[in-house]
């Protein structure tokens, strides 16, 4: 199966949309957050509960551990650590093995939903949120940059929860989920939407996403179904590009 979705006619050359190209899927329970980690070849998953987990790509566990936050609702990889997330406002740094690098510390917002968590090529943090509806941009110790009200969005991202960076080209993929448009939004690395593409096809209520540069992979956790997918994936490029360079995978083998 595949979507290709229609770019918005405001840039300024013909440019190559982006592709997904299903490959498979498997049950998973309550999946809410992903990050793809190189070191293990393997997903980090949230699951708004008080324990993150590392699993194979197949879904096998590897680590399970928890935090000093009452819940863990989004999480991304820090270099060679991992930053968590409340949904509260509240932020956590652990290692991989799951000790604590430093107290939690919280955003300097009256309320932050947060949904799902990357970061930035500088080392800033880029939150989403359902609750208001935005996306932040915090410096790394939670102060915030920017913001955009994903409402003024064409159509507007109105329940954001996962976020993922392509490194490759600073790109940055959101899931909106079942209450939203159930689609797949793409942005260049500024923030500026580039299109959209439903992904009512592979699964309903969309939750976190994670990207797999070495391989042209992404992975989609469903909540309905309790499920992760895995894709192909070309993302949006001016035409006439050079393929990708293989970014960074399964460096432990």
């Amino acid at each position: 199966m595949r979507a290709s979705l229609i770019c918005l006619p405001l840039l300024a050359s013909p440019v190559l949309a982006l592709e997904l190209t299903y490959i498979d899927s498997y049950d998973l329970n309550r999946p809410a957050s992903l990050d793809y980690d190189p070191t293990f070849c393997g997903l980090w998953i949230a699951n708004e509960g008080p324990e993150v987990t590392l699993v194979t790509l197949q879904g096998d566990e590897l680590r399970r551990f928890g935090s000093d936050l009452s819940r863990i609702k989004a999480i991304t990889v820090e270099g060679d650590a991992l930053l968590v997330a409340d949904g509260f406002g509240g932020f956590q740094r652990l290692t991989k093995d799951g000790v604590a690098l430093a107290a939690p510390f919280q955003i300097g917002l009256a309320w932050a939903d947060t949904e799902g968590l990357t970061i930035d090529a500088d080392g800033s943090i880029i939150m989403v949120e359902d609750d208001p509806e935005r996306m932040t941009w915090l410096s790394p110790d939670g102060t915030i940059i920017r913001q955009i009200n994903t409402m003024d969005l064409n159509p507007p991202l109105t329940e954001a929860q996962g976020i993922a960076r392509d490194p490759r080209t600073g790109h940055l993929l959101i899931v909106d989920d079942w209450e939203g448009t159930n689609s797949l939004y793409e942005f260049d690395s500024e923030g500026t939407l580039l299109g959209t593409t439903s992904l009512l096809p592979y699964g309903n209520d969309p939750e976190g996403i994670a990207i797999r540069p070495g391989s042209n992979q992404i992975f989609i956790a469903f909540d309905s179904g309790a499920s992760i997918a895995s894709f192909d994936y070309q993302p949006t490029l001016p035409a006439g590009s050079d393929p990708l360079p293989p970014g960074p995978d399964c460096l432990m083998f």
